[in-house]
């Protein structure tokens, strides 16, 4: 069985048909690479974007943080001057506090700091006599913190100020804020408890107290 050969139109018109699709391939091609273009410039816009908001993120960041640190500096300067105003109130008020506890004040002295062996001891007031001597700790508000940190001073007391080895060794707290909670541990802990009540500085501990001595 014979079969017919493909006349001169045949082949034209293949010839024409793949011609058509390989320029519809081609246009194909195009296409996907101009999508490819235009994804590759929205990833590098994006990206762009990216790294810009992380720049601004990034500097908002270090603003925010010299805030924090200048908003700190501040805070620590007014607790430092708030503390000497502290100090300052209690220091006279101290002789008057004492003696009517019984306790007689030969010398209050303020600010006294010693290093021995390694250890540090910053107290703020201390009242003194022949045979007493009272640690005073003077913040603006008083915290637990601040109560334990006194205590641990009062361990050192002796043995970084040996002048006062053969006192009667006693502790105070003294700020214009304390909470009750933080009154009340002092007070179990045998620290005089001294504050404010209208224009004049008092010493919270009721009769029943009996101080701890180091």
């Amino acid at each position: 069985m014979s079969t017919a050969q493909p006349t001169f139109d045949d082949v034209w018109r293949m010839f024409q048909e793949t011609g058509r699709q390989f320029q519809e391939t081609d246009r194909r091609f195009q296409e996907l690479r101009e999508q490819s273009r235009e994804t590759d410039r929205r990833f590098q816009e994006t990206d762009r974007m990216f790294q810009e908001t992380e720049r601004l993120l990034k500097e908002q960041s270090e603003r925010t943080d010299q805030k924090i640190r200048e908003v700190n500096k501040r805070m620590g300067e007014l607790g430092n001057r708030l503390g000497g105003f502290i100090e300052e109130m209690v220091r006279p008020a101290a002789v008057r506090l004492f003696r009517d506890r019984g306790i007689e004040v030969h010398e209050v002295h303020r600010d006294i700091t010693a290093e021995r062996g390694g250890e540090a001891i910053q107290i703020d007031l201390l009242v003194v006599n022949d045979t007493d001597t009272v640690a005073i700790e003077c913040k603006s508000h008083l915290s637990l913190d601040d109560v334990n940190e006194h205590l641990e001073r009062m361990e050192k007391l002796k043995r970084l100020l040996p002048k006062y080895a053969g006192s009667r060794v006693l502790g105070a707290v003294a700020a214009m804020v304390i909470p009750d909670n933080v009154a009340k541990y002092a007070y179990r802990q045998g620290l005089y408890v001294i504050g404010q009540t209208g224009d004049h500085l008092i010493i919270r501990n009721d009769d029943k107290f009996r101080p701890k001595t180091w």
